[in-house]
């Protein structure tokens, strides 16, 4: 009973989180979260560098979906310095690829793809677990199961892109088609549920010029649907189902991907069928296969275990690590900029 209700109060948890983002973050103020002054201009004003809610809630993401994969892995008796170690090695692919994808794919240097890291991360993941495997856990005496630790890392992944839309929300991009594109039924599905966003420096706005239009609400879907699939993931697994719960985490999320794509109105390169749809198919194909040869994922989980990870001093500095990572990596814009002047309040003194 404790794991269905730790699924349940954690359904509640991300309820709460998704519903306010959903009402707040389109707004044109929740784009900017701080400006800092770089150098001085004329007129007394300074140019500034813009900090953004998309990098701070991108953070929050990446690292509630660590703090999952830590907190299963660690249920499954998983040692907590071979968790960091093995995380730590991910995001040092993830992070950069979803920049680096995103530049090939989109021909942006400013833009930034979960697809493509997770693709990255997909492909990479099984091959670092082993080679730590065959590396440090030969000398050190332990053995990670590479499709237990996946099972981790494809439900902390769903969380966290669950909650990463809220990023998207913020910042206006991953949008949808304008209901004004839509055809006679899919408009009329969408008539009441939709999101209009505000501010001319959303790329909604500076890259299509859609802002104050109603458009469908891939984001707010997207995090709905990733949001049951982690919590129905997390419930698999920690019944001891760790190959069903990758297994159905890795294909709801990658299908809902593709067949998301075709309801958005965002630049994905020039494909029709683009290069994101194709790693979507290609990670699933791919892990499929993968299991094909690893033994029986079966295990036996203490969520105790998990817990008492979670709140090791090292971790808690491991998780400040990472969200402090993220949010310089994702949180300075380099699409807008600020002038920023400040004066005395004469009224004060």
């Amino acid at each position: 009973m404790a794991a269905v209700f730790f699924v349940i109060g954690l359904g509640l948890l991300i309820g709460i989180v998704l519903r306010w983002g959903f009402r707040t973050l389109p707004k044109e103020k929740w784009q900017m979260v701080a400006a800092f002054p770089l150098e001085k201009m004329d007129q007394g004003q300074w140019r500034g560098l813009n900090l953004t809610w998309y990098g701070l809630l991108s953070a929050n993401a990446y690292t509630f979906g660590v703090i999952m994969v830590v907190i299963l892995a660690a249920s499954a008796g998983m040692p907590i310095s071979v968790l960091v170690l093995l995380t730590t090695l991910l995001l040092a692919v993830t992070i950069p690829a979803s920049k680096i994808v995103a530049r090939i794919v989109e021909k942006k240097k400013s833009t930034l793809t979960i697809g493509g890291a997770v693709f990255a991360g997909v492909v990479t993941a099984p091959w670092i677990i082993m080679m730590v495997n065959a590396t440090l856990g030969a000398t050190f005496k332990f053995h990670v199961p590479v499709a237990v630790m996946m099972a981790c890392l494809s439900i902390g992944y769903t969380f966290g892109e669950s909650l990463g839309r809220l990023a998207c929300l913020s910042f206006g991009c991953c949008y949808g088609k304008p209901l004004s594109q839509c055809t006679g039924q899919t408009r009329k599905l969408f008539d009441s549920f939709n999101v209009v966003f505000t501010g001319e420096t959303k790329k909604v706005a500076y890259a299509s010029g859609m802002a104050g239009e109603k458009m469908i609400p891939i984001q707010i879907i997207t995090a709905v649907i990733y949001a049951i699939s982690g919590l129905a993931g997390t419930l698999l697994f920690l019944q001891g189902f760790a190959g069903l719960a990758l297994v159905e985490t890795l294909v709801v999320t990658q299908v809902w991907r593709v067949v998301s794509e075709f309801f958005r109105a965002d630049f994905r390169g020039q494909r029709k069928f683009s290069m994101y749809q194709i790693m979507a198919l290609a990670a699933i194909a791919y892990t499929i296969a993968l299991l094909a040869f690893l033994p029986d994922p079966e295990v036996v989980v203490s969520l105790d275990q998990g817990f008492k990870a979670l709140w090791h001093p090292g971790m808690v500095l491991f998780f400040q690590g990472v969200w402090i990572v993220s949010f310089l990596h994702s949180g300075r814009s380099t699409v807008t900029a600020s002038k920023i002047s400040f004066h005395v309040v004469k009224d004060n003194l």
